[in-house]
């Protein structure tokens, strides 16, 4: 079973956009289906990634850049020695306290794009070595952007799934979806 991104508006940018942007945290979230903390926490490949380091890092990226594109500060400030921290859940995290974190993500992500004036308006990139000094992006390249960042983790989700249980991406939209004869 496939998923679609359904275009709702043709003269909704934003809409299908955002909408886009939905689809690659379906991915991850469904990823997490029916899993214990356990099984989110492990580390079934040769990477240091689990389902519960990759839903947590999502949720803080797409965090990181809407308080960017708003000129605010990070939520949690990451530093060489924290940097690990993002990509696993810590001592009293748990996968539904991250996803309802990310929730509230989401709901800002989405009232800050239909708020904004334009999705031309732009922001500064930080100084940091893999940006080029002095750049702006705009809105609509963070969007764009975040629909790659969560792809890219949305695939590696994926295989961390099948390693753990053998279930494909395909089964769990179907199991999310109440399909007869999944979950």
């Amino acid at each position: 079973m496939v998923t679609h991104v359904i275009e709702k508006d043709p003269s909704d940018e934003r809409g299908t956009l955002l909408a886009f942007v939905e689809a690659q945290r379906g991915g991850l979230r469904r990823a997490l289906l029916g899993l214990s903390e356990e099984q989110a926490a492990a580390k079934p490949s040769a990477s240091e990634l689990s389902l519960g380091g990759l839903l947590k890092h999502a949720a803080e990226v797409e965090s990181n850049w809407v308080r960017m594109a708003q000129q605010l500060p990070p939520e949690i400030e990451r530093d060489q020695s924290t940097w690990s921290d993002s990509f696993r859940l810590t001592e009293g995290e748990s996968v539904a306290g991250t996803l309802a974190s990310w929730d509230r993500v989401v709901e800002e992500t989405e009232r800050f794009i239909r708020s904004a004036d334009s999705l031309e308006q732009t922001f500064p990139l930080p100084d940091a070595p893999w940006f080029p000094p002095s750049s702006r992006v705009s809105l609509r390249w963070m969007l764009i952007h975040l629909v790659e960042e969560l792809g890219r983790h949305a695939g590696h989700a994926d295989v961390i799934r099948e390693s753990l249980d053998g279930k494909t991406a395909f089964e769990l939209v179907a199991e999310a979806q109440g399909a007869p004869g999944q979950g």
